[in-house]
């Protein structure tokens, strides 16, 4: 049976000599081409034509060989674990395939020829990319543009190339002057510049094949270097200047790069430009009068061009910057000033000031622009005297009258200057002494061009007419108007009989109160040489070496020496030139763009204090020295400014302490004002010794609305020459009293103080024997001390200071006040006793004395709006009139004093409204 079997299973099984397969990774199936098949001759016999078996020769390979139909010899070639191809590509290995044998029992099977089989495993894209590096540095040099600055490399896991190659890389940041090619090269698309940007961080992602982009963007951190500049280091563009600072320096921490050029020399010129802050620069703001005489001038300049007020309103309708009382002409405006401010024959010596800002004339023939002119009102059109522009020249017309002169004279004189028309402020002083007349502008003096002669003006009883910013033409026209319009702003327009003492006055008069300064001249070192200009708003520096230099600019600083300054910028420029070693070609430094910005001062608070309503005997006021009007006038300036607590981390604004300073300034005006009726010449003035002004920058004028001082000096020169004021008055009987305002100014109003009121009552003979014992409402003068206080509360303290004589009076006013009121109630009690008639008239009495004007005492230590006295005290006062004197030695006893204060308490509380009403008025 064996043999029969044997000779059954004749043939071995057939399969492809090689077999090509797919399988993708993380699946099992693989796709064999051809399929996997075997076929043996010995079919359809059982068993022998039958296929049992694939075997697969191989280490470990990872496959098996199943077969699925052994009648049709179907197999199936599939892995036995999860197969990865980035652990191995393609697998490469021997198959047979093996027939059931001759019997159920698999013996004598045979096995098929050894059959190659290849299989590649497919990719899946499951890796994104990542980068080599966390992060990316490089360097450049500005201003180059590079083909490449630095390549970014980025791989990926994945097996196969569609996968695993980086396709494309990109910059995720956005805005930025780089770009990337696909190998991963960044170059820069435009020029860098250090000063725009000392540093770039861009972030860059990369893409591979199947467009999956990398998890992590890496960071790519690029540094421009700067080319060495030549040029000013370590500099600020903004330096914060504080009024009251002094001088602080610009540039403390300065120097000069010349990248090891071979500098020999170097210039330097450093310039504060200041022309558009007030006129040309920061100045006083004071009025010219008050300027000229803290300067040194004689008193008697006649101010042309004042601030508009209820006494000088014919400024009234110009244009005017108030800060600065600069007035602007547009062509359109003139102004006439009132007879009699003016005299109307000057002398042959007589002085014109003024700033001036004027620039290029419109047209091609351009008409005489007034500054100031003096020409007949009606009838004829003659110009007297006059200042104008003409072309840009400055032309001065004076022509004397025939009765002074017969002769031809000069009358014009002509000065070409480009200043005249270039924008800017300047200061002019035209110095008339007949025949000759001297220009002064910014303190040079320039003599004229041009002199014409003319004709006296023959005499006429014609009225002249003075005006600003236009001429008067009073006759040749149907309706009198103005004509010769200026076009420009002019300030503080002054005319004075007389001239101008000296240069030295001429130069205070314009001089800058800024500028720049020097820190420690001496320690400039020997090399450097310097020079300013005369507003000090240029400086010129030159010197050898570089060190020296930068030394010497550090030391270069600002000062504004004024106490309340013009808050704003002023512009700072500094420009170099430097000289090499034998070079043709030598480095250029750029200039230095800068500013310092000055702020607000703050504002300082004037308060006038002193005693404010009295009233003594119509004897004094008819008295030759008359009544001191403000024998204890106080005034006092305070500042308010907050201050932060130390601690940084206490942000509540209730931590925020209010302080309270006294300041010192100087006042340029104080006014004592009449309320109510002016002053009546024939009977009553206000009069002053002038020996009070003397050694004072001080001069009073005096009208009959009151007394005006002015002036540039200090808060206790005005105290000492308001004290000595009087008030006269010598027709007392038709006054019963009179009310008077005073007022202070610094700064020409800038800053002003309260509005003091006085109030003065002349006692008439029948009340005057008895107001001579007491003195009438004694108010304290108050002093401002310096306090910290929490934000929102009284921001300061107020003393009241009792002076000696005072007090001494109060106690004397207070231990008569009493005594009379004891010994009047003991004598109304024994009165009611006897004789009732005796009250009668005692009420009889009451009502005649508060019919008589002022005679009601009032105690000096409460305040004015309180009522004083019962009607009953009143009648007592009167009963006791005559007992005061002998009385009134006793009060000095302490004890005494505290029961009159005791008693005076309760009186007040019984005082009725009528008698507080009767208070008031008086």
């Amino acid at each position: 049976g064996w043999f029969l079997s044997f000779l059954v299973n004749k043939h071995k099984p057939w399969i492809e000599t090689s077999y090509h397969g797919i399988i993708t990774e993380n699946n099992d199936t693989v796709i064999l081409d051809p399929p996997l098949v075997a076929l043996d001759k010995d079919a359809p016999v059982p068993f022998a034509g039958e296929i049992c078996a694939f075997k697969i020769h191989g280490q470990e390979m990872p496959f098996e060989a199943v077969v699925l139909n052994k009648t049709s010899g179907e197999g199936r070639l599939q892995a036995k674990s999860p197969i990865d191809c980035e652990l191995q590509k393609e697998y490469t290995f021997i198959i047979q395939a093996y027939d059931c044998g001759s019997g159920p029992s698999g013996t004598n099977w045979k096995k098929s020829h050894k059959a190659v089989v290849h299989i590649q495993v497919k990719d899946v894209n499951e890796f994104s990319p990542a980068f080599k590096e966390s992060m990316y540095k490089a360097t450049v040099t500005e201003g180059k543009i590079y083909d490449s600055i630095l390549q970014v490399e980025a791989i990926d896991e994945d097996c196969s190339p569609q996968f695993s190659q980086i396709c494309n890389y990109e910059i995720v940041t956005a805005d930025v002057p780089f770009a990337i090619d696909r190998n991963g090269n960044i170059r820069n698309t435009e020029k860098l510049s250090y000063d725009k940007q000392h540093q770039y961080e861009i972030m860059v992602t990369a893409f591979d094949c199947g467009q999956k982009h990398a998890t992590e963007d890496v960071l790519v951190r690029v540094n421009v270097k700067p080319v060495c500049k030549p040029g000013w280091q370590d500099w600020d563009k903004r330096i914060e200047y504080r009024p009251g600072s002094g001088s602080i320096p610009l540039f403390p921490s300065i120097h000069l790069e010349t990248c090891d050029g071979p500098v020999s020399s170097i210039h330097t010129t450093i310039e504060l430009q200041t022309n558009y802050i007030g006129k040309g620069c920061d100045r006083e703001t004071y009025s010219e009068k008050s300027l000229q005489k803290l300067c040194g001038a004689s008193s008697g300049a006649i101010d042309l061009l004042p601030s508009p007020s209820t006494t000088t309103n014919w400024t009234a309708g110009l244009i005017m910057d108030s800060n600065d009382i600069i007035f602007k002409f547009d062509g359109k405006q003139g102004a006439k000033i009132p007879d009699g401010i003016v005299p109307k024959n000057l002398t042959d010596q007589f002085t014109i000031t003024l700033w001036m800002k004027h620039g290029p004339s419109p047209g091609l023939r351009a008409e005489k622009e007034t500054i100031l002119c003096n020409s007949d009102k009606t009838e004829m059109n003659r110009h007297h005297y006059a200042l104008y522009v003409h072309n840009c020249r400055l032309v001065f017309l004076l022509r004397k009258d025939f009765d002074q002169a017969d002769t031809f004279r000069p009358a014009e004189f002509h000065w070409k200057l480009d200043q005249i028309c270039d924008k800017e402020w300047h200061y002019y002083v035209v110095n008339v002494e007949f025949p000759v007349v001297t220009l002064y502008m910014d303190g040079t003096t320039y003599e004229p061009y041009l002199v014409t002669n003319d004709w006296p003006i023959h005499p006429s009883h014609i009225a002249m007419q003075l005006t600003v910013g236009a001429c008067w033409q009073g006759g040749e026209v149907t309706k009198p108007r103005f004509a010769q319009y200026f076009h420009g702003s002019l300030a503080s327009l002054t005319i004075r009989p007389g001239k101008i003492e000296s240069q030295k006055v001429i130069s205070c008069l314009q001089a800058c109160k800024e500028g720049l300064d020097i820190n420690s001249l001496e320690s400039l070192g020997q090399g450097i040489k310097y020079h300013f200009n005369p507003s000090q708003s240029v400086l010129v520096m030159e010197g050898d070496d570089i060190e020296n230099i930068n030394q010497a600019l550090r030391k270069v600083s600002y000062i504004n020496s004024r106490q309340f300054p013009t808050a704003g910028v002023r512009r700072l420029k500094v420009s170099s030139k430097v000289q090499c070693f034998g070079e043709d070609v030598c480095i250029s430094i750029p200039d230095i763009d800068a500013y310092v910005m000055v702020f607000q001062a703050n504002e300082p608070k004037i308060t006038i204090t002193g005693m404010d309503h009295f009233a003594r005997p119509a004897a004094q006021f008819e008295s030759e020295r008359g009544v001191i009007l403000l024998p204890d006038i106080r005034i006092v300036s305070t500042v308010t400014r907050m201050e932060h607590p130390l601690d940084l981390r206490e942000h509540d604004g209730a931590n925020k302490q209010v302080i309270v300073e006294e300041m010192l300034h100087n006042l340029d005006f104080c006014d004592v004002l009449v309320i109510g009726a002016e002053l009546d010449p024939e009977q009553e003035c206000l009069e002053l010794d002038h020996g009070e002004l003397q050694g004072k920058h001080l001069d009073a004028t005096n009208s009959t609305a009151g007394y005006s001082i002015y002036g540039v000096d200090s808060m206790f020169s005005y105290e000492q020459v308001l004290r000595q004021l009087r008030y006269r008055n010598w027709g007392t009987s038709a006054t019963s009293d009179r009310k008077f305002r005073v007022k202070c100014s610094e700064l020409n109003g800038r800053y002003t103080s309260n509005e003091f009121n006085l109030e003065v009552n002349i006692l008439h003979s029948s009340n005057s024997n008895f107001m001579d014992h007491v003195n009438h409402m004694i108010v304290q003068p108050q002093f401002l001390q310096s306090v910290q206080q929490p934000e929102g509360s009284v921001s300061a303290v107020h003393n009241s200071v009792v002076p000696s004589v005072a007090t001494i009076v109060i106690i004397i006013c207070v231990s008569i006040l009493v005594l009379v009121i004891t010994l009047g109630v003991y004598r109304i009690r024994t009165a009611q006793q006897h004789s009732p008639a005796g009250h009668e008239g005692a009420k009889d009495n009451e009502m005649d004395w508060d019919d008589s004007a002022l005679t009601i005492t009032v105690n000096p230590m409460e305040k004015y709006e309180k009522p004083h006295q019962t009607e009953e005290e009143s009648e007592e006062e009167d009963i006791d009139d005559e007992e005061e004197d002998t009385t009134s030695a006793e009060s000095d006893d302490s004890e005494e004093e505290e029961e009159e204060e005791e008693e005076e308490e309760v009186i007040v509380q019984k005082g009725d409204k009528q008698k507080a009403t009767r208070q008031e008025q008086l």
